[in-house]
């Protein structure tokens, strides 16, 4: 676990990002999604592909707009800011992409890559301490100063996500946002990014929203975990108690789909199948969205929106089972 505080950092409240394809059709990417997030902690965020998760990310650091609701960080609310305050933002909150091969400029050298938010931030003096930062970012993230006049095309896609990783945090940001930094990763690759993202975050008191679909390796990295389905949040609580006891039928299928070490457990134990397909975010099913594939589908569950509640301390969950 990390050193964390009880003060928030940030607070999404009723956030909703949605696409518009025609005078009448929307994407509802993401639909009422509220939660918060501690200075010092990890919250993941978890789901299939498409149910609005790196949407949710790009609107707190607004790469995209939000269509309503609010992004509240240290205090101030993301969407309302003038340009001198948007400047200070980008510096404290910075992103790590989910593609090393296409995040990374072709052009630029590792340096330039790394040095560009230095520059624009006007945070070094010279060449020479442009130079010795960008050396010093390298080896933070287990490369060497030989690596800073190559080009990303020379690189494997593990050395080019700890490039990522390094010019996220050229700029000693408070928050960053880690959208599926490891899925286009090798495995055998994968836990030394993430292991190199719990070092970095007890070394520098780092706060992250870890965004992935390996429900696995989010409880791995969180300490707090977040459901989604479909634009909506339909599960949140501390990580070890979401696989200890899910209560949402969605949450529970994701953990099913998870492989034991233990070849008689993984054998003997039994997988929740889910049916059907997602449905479609331009025109989601009334009622519980998830209530098309959910085993446990009763008729208020297409009639009425299931009520985000707080089941237990620090447990909430959008089910009418509960």
């Amino acid at each position: 676990m990390t050193r964390q505080s009880n003060e928030k950092l940030v607070e999404v409240k009723n956030l909703k990002k949605y696409f518009r394809l025609s005078r009448n059709q929307y994407v509802k990417a993401v639909d009422n999604v509220t939660f918060d997030i501690k200075q010092g902690e990890t919250f993941g965020l978890v789901g299939e592909s498409g149910c609005g998760k790196s949407t949710t990310g790009r609107t707190i650091i607004r790469l995209y707009d939000a269509t309503d609701g609010q992004v509240i960080f240290d205090g101030k609310d993301v969407h309302q800011l003038n340009r001198k305050e948007m400047f200070d933002f980008n510096k404290d909150v910075q992103m790590i992409f989910q593609d090393p091969y296409a995040s990374l400029n072709p052009r630029m050298t590792v340096e330039d890559i790394i040095a560009e938010g230095l520059d624009i931030h006007g945070l070094v003096a010279n060449q020479k301490e442009r130079r010795d930062r960008v050396v010093e970012l390298l080896e933070t993230v287990g490369l060497n100063k030989d690596h800073a006049v190559r080009f990303p095309h020379e690189f494997s896609g593990g050395q080019r996500q700890r490039i990522g990783i390094a010019r996220a945090l050229a700029l000693d940001p408070k928050f960053i946002i880690a959208d599926e930094p490891i899925s286009a990763l090798d495995v055998s690759i994968q836990a030394q990014v993430v292991n190199l993202l719990k070092q970095l975050q007890q070394d520098k008191g780092l706060t992250y929203l870890f965004i992935a679909h390996d429900i696995s390796m989010v409880k791995y990295i969180s300490d707090r975990i977040g459901v989604m389905y479909l634009g909506n949040l339909v599960e949140m609580t501390e990580s070890e108690k979401l696989i200890e006891d899910p209560l949402h039928p969605y949450t529970q299928a994701l953990l099913s789909a998870v492989p034991i070490a233990d070849p008689h457990t993984e054998r003997s134990r039994e997988r929740i199948i889910l049916k059907g397909d997602v449905p479609s975010p331009i025109d989601p099913p009334s009622g519980c969205r998830f209530r098309t594939r959910c085993a446990h589908a009763k008729p208020e569950c297409a009639e009425i929106v299931p009520e985000w509640k707080e089941v237990h301390k620090g447990h909430w969950v959008a089910c009418h089972l509960y």
